[in-house]
């Protein structure tokens, strides 16, 4: 006696027709007759009395049929049960990063991990934000791992560097830096145009200032922004100019010498 079996049975005594039962199991007619033959030779009763074209089942069959009835729902709760623990007990990491990791820097590194055996039973949810908005998310308990700049003074915080991305200065394609300095140019000649500068929500905040105070420039200050998708739109209309990360796809335009 074998699970086919019993399901063959139960879908039989429900149409009592073989070629109806047959076709909604998608078996063969002979293959579901050799299979009730069977069940009955092992049984040692007939389960279904034939009537012209049709099956009529037995009162053998009626007593049989709620127990099989039975055992079929006790194994369908039982693979709901380990389906239902199986997707509980999937471990979910929560990742947040800051806005220029997730074009490219975070999706290479989800890529590479999910082809470790490790990975077979781990989910990930993800957020993004500021560098420092990250880092309090961290201390709450809210995210378990976070992808952003470096932040001195955090005793708390485990910093271990993933990747290091140049700082560049970037302008609007028409800008005279853009035309003047085709790879390079000194910071000193880019204090005479207003700057699209980092808030102090912004983990590149100090270094940036640290890169004017090192040369005594302060720099003339057109706006302050959060991230970089809004710095770049920013600079592409020339409302300034800026010193950002160089994103592994992000198109260069000045970098500092």
């Amino acid at each position: 006696m074998n699970l086919k079996q019993l399901y063959y049975f139960k879908r039989l005594s429900e149409t009592e027709h073989y070629t109806e039962a047959a076709s909604s199991l998608c078996i063969t007619q002979p293959s579901l007759s050799h299979a009730i033959s069977e069940l009955e030779k092992e049984l040692g009763v007939a389960l279904f009395a034939r009537q012209g074209r049709n099956v009529k089942i037995t009162q053998n069959g009626k007593r049989f049929l709620p127990y099989v009835e039975d055992a079929l729902a006790s194994l369908e709760n039982g693979r709901m049960i380990l389906q239902k623990n199986g997707a509980e007990n999937k471990e979910n990491i929560r990742i947040a990063f800051i806005y220029t990791m997730g074009e490219y820097v975070v999706p290479q590194l989800i890529n590479k991990y999910s082809l470790s055996p490790e990975c077979h039973n781990v989910t990930f949810s993800f957020t993004q934000g500021t560098s420092l908005t990250l880092l309090q998310e961290l201390k709450a308990g809210k995210v378990d791992l976070a992808i952003c700049s470096y932040i001195a003074d955090e005793p708390d915080i485990d910093f271990i560097p993933v990747i290091q991305q140049e700082l560049v200065v970037v302008t609007a394609k028409d800008h005279p830096l853009a035309r003047l300095y085709e790879h390079e140019v000194d910071l000193v000649e880019t204090i005479h145009y207003p700057y699209i500068y980092f808030s102090e929500n912004s983990g590149l905040r100090p270094f940036i200032d640290n890169v004017f105070m090192q040369q005594k420039l302060v720099p003339e200050i057109a706006c302050y922004v959060d991230e970089d998708t809004a710095m770049a739109g920013l600079v592409s209309i020339d409302y300034g100019i800026a010193i950002m990360r160089a994103s592994p796809r992000s198109p260069i335009t000045t970098s500092i010498s």
